[in-house]
């Protein structure tokens, strides 16, 4: 080896961008700049008060600009854990101060979601049924789509119903669920149920995956609420929450008291640097997302091309892969099959691929096949071979070929510990 010649396997490749993504140099560039120029408290009235201020206002913008809302849809939260949570907060709580008279009751709010969401919509839900707050409906995906049916959702709905949530792409298989259709079909029984008094039922949507990997409009979507995850897309780890008319088309009700922040909404002392990355992150996104998603797309068709062409049809089983169902350019679930070669096991003997087998936050869970690939009708023996890889804006087809490389040594190595 020459000198000053890196070993192959100091070389890795990261094909985990569903999990989390590096900052665009621009956003690390807003965030340092926000740090040592706009430092100032942004209630101050004196000009480095008023600094940081506008700069928050000009990143509320550029997230009102990246999903077509407006400026006073967006609230700053940390993370789209919290966005999530003040959903549900908001709906429970609206559904309570809604009825007609002080001693009417409705009953028990219900809400209404699927059996593949993000943990922070199915443990709160989980909670609140525990503590006889809430009833919840979560509606299976269909095998057949791997999508929560719009059938099967409305079907759910009862007189209490006061909350629809499904995520917009699911961050394992990356399928893409019916959020337009619901809406629509939403929006026509809200009407009935207003002439018969029924409590109106909000939608929303946890955008997360789908943020910079296609087009995400909320008038075109038709929801009440999305959640913003900043570091989906190259940005910091805080989020925003897109309501319709925070506190007056919809209901948003804080779940923390303080200093007044974020109109009351979501109080404390803004964190400044961090909203300045994620609005510039945002532009990103704006100015580049048809790009970015053609490009993750070439990129994830070429992986699966060469995992079949190098491992044989018989041998790989795309998890992903639904009939009529579109997903997420940069998303590839797939099994190689064969005894030993689980998901975990496959990716400890890779040498340069930084990939996993789901969701991060499920990580802890050993050999377990994932809960959502099981939903979605993927046979125990396929789901816990399953490796989610997840391309991003600066993968190459030349990265593609050898992450594929990686995985068949990985594979024979498996293959013969097995035999012997």
């Amino acid at each position: 080896m020459g000198a000053g010649t890196e070993p192959a396997e100091a070389r890795s490749i990261y094909l985990d961008h569903n999990a989390t993504t590096p900052l665009a140099p621009e956003v690390a560039q807003a965030v340092r700049d926000a740090m040592c120029q706009a430092w100032g408290n942004p209630s101050s009235s004196h000009p480095a008060g008023r600094k940081a201020k506008e700069l928050i206002s000009s990143a509320r913008e550029s997230l009102a600009r990246m999903v077509g809302g407006r400026l006073e849809d967006i609230v700053f939260t940390s993370g789209g854990t919290e966005a999530n949570n003040m959903v549900i907060h908001a709906a429970r709580r609206h559904f309570r101060e809604s009825q007609a008279r002080p001693g009417d009751s409705w009953g028990t709010p219900h809400i209404v979601t699927s059996s593949v969401e993000h943990d922070s919509i199915r443990l709160p839900l989980e909670q609140l049924v525990k503590e006889g707050l809430v009833e919840a409906t979560f509606v299976a995906v269909s095998p057949r789509s791997g999508q929560a049916e719009v059938d099967d959702l409305l079907a759910a709905i009862r007189l209490t119903t006061c909350l629809v949530s499904i995520m917009l792409a699911n961050n394992e298989t990356g399928v893409i669920m019916p959020v337009v259709e619901l809406s629509q079909r939403i929006r026509a029984l809200n009407e009935r149920r207003a002439a018969e008094g029924l409590p109106r039922i909000l939608l929303h949507t946890d955008a997360a995956q789908m943020i910079g990997k296609g087009r995400v409009d909320v008038h075109e979507l038709g929801v009440d609420y999305l959640t913003i995850v900043g570091h989906k897309f190259y940005g910091p780890r805080i989020g925003a929450l897109y309501v319709r008319g925070p506190g007056t088309t919809t209901p948003l009700h804080p779940m923390l008291f303080g200093g007044g922040q974020e109109r009351s909404f979501r109080p404390g002392t803004e964190n400044t640097p961090m909203i300045a990355g994620l609005g510039q992150a945002a532009e990103l996104v704006s100015k580049n997302w048809e790009a970015y998603e053609a490009h993750m797309r070439d990129v994830r068709d070429y992986l699966e091309a060469r995992l079949e062409a190098s491992f044989g049809k018989q041998r790989i089983h795309f998890n992903s892969h639904f009939m009529g169902s579109k997903r997420l350019c940069n998303t590839s679930n797939f099994s190689i099959l064969g005894p030993g070669l689980q998901g975990r096991r496959v990716l400890s003997h890779c040498k340069m691929l930084l990939a996993s087998v789901g969701a991060a936050c499920h990580s802890e869970k050993g050999d377990r096949p994932s809960s959502i690939l099981l939903s979605c009708g993927i046979p125990y023996d396929v789901a816990q071979n399953a490796l989610r890889l997840s391309v991003g804006r600066d993968t190459t087809r030349a990265d593609v070929d050898l992450v594929v490389q990686d995985l068949l040594q990985a594979v024979a190595q498996l293959d013969q510990d097995q035999a012997l």
